[in-house]
């Protein structure tokens, strides 16, 4: 098994609630990062396939558990893995950590998400060659 790509992100106040607890939408918001340096790294950019392709990944389904509270100024990483590349989608398993110390990691949620490429008219496409590859071929 591959090794999944790694993001680091820190819990700001604007992600928690009086409490000091992060909203859970906000999970999702740490998951898009993942997944938008994750696509980064495979040389695609969202604005460049957007403006020079017409080309949208859009979300069509996630689900999430959540296992544990993140709070403010938790140093958090978000790991994903493509399991599956379709015709026109892929899907992702992405966990959300924290880091308790060097090496020992703590999950909080577990996500599995469906992206969709859509085109111009926002119906889907199918995923051109370029990009199959790279979702198919293991990034670190």
């Amino acid at each position: 098994m591959t090794e999944p790509h790694r993001v680091s992100v820190r819990v700001y106040y604007q992600d928690t609630d009086a409490g000091g607890v992060v909203y859970h939408s906000r999970y999702l918001d740490f998951a898009e990062r993942g997944r938008t340096e994750y696509l980064r790294d495979c040389g695609f950019e969202m604005a460049d396939l957007y403006e020079n392709r017409g080309l949208i990944f859009t979300i069509h389904r996630i689900e999430v558990d959540y296992l544990a509270p993140a709070r403010l100024d938790d140093a958090l990483v978000v790991e994903s893995t493509v399991t599956e590349v379709g015709g026109a989608s892929f899907t992702v398993a992405q966990t959300v950590l924290r880091q308790e110390s060097e090496g020992i990691f703590t999950m909080l949620a577990r996500l599995m998400v469906r992206l969709v490429l859509v085109g111009q008219g926002l119906r889907p496409v199918r995923i051109p060659d370029d990009i199959r590859s790279a979702l198919e071929t293991p990034h670190l």
